[in-house]
């Protein structure tokens, strides 16, 4: 006679499934910031944060600020002496006959 296999019982033991291990979440410290100091950064209120972001945002613009007009002072002391070089230059020339740059030939 023809057995089917679902019938054939007994001849294996019963095995469980092996249940798979959960992963167990923890925290540790990284580099340049302790444990303390993630978690005391996590546990800030919203206000508290954004407020900090905005001193942040506000100090840098301040100090690009500065940085472009200390430039921008430097390029004016830089152009004047040049152009009073410039000038002594075209003073010492005036006796000189004038440029000729628009006559055809």
């Amino acid at each position: 006679a023809v057995e089917s296999t679902q019938s054939t019982g007994g001849t294996e033991a019963d095995v469980a499934k092996k249940r798979t291990r959960k992963a167990v979440k923890f925290q540790r410290s990284i580099q340049g910031a302790t444990l303390e100091h993630i978690l005391a950064k996590r546990n800030q209120k919203p206000e508290v944060r954004k407020a900090q972001r905005e001193q942040l945002i506000r100090s840098q613009k301040e100090k690009s600020k500065a940085k472009k007009e200390a430039k921008v002072a430097k390029k004016k002391t830089d152009t004047k002496a040049v152009r009073a070089g410039q000038k002594k230059i075209n003073k010492g020339n005036t006796k000189s006959k004038p440029a000729r740059s628009n006559v055809m030939m």
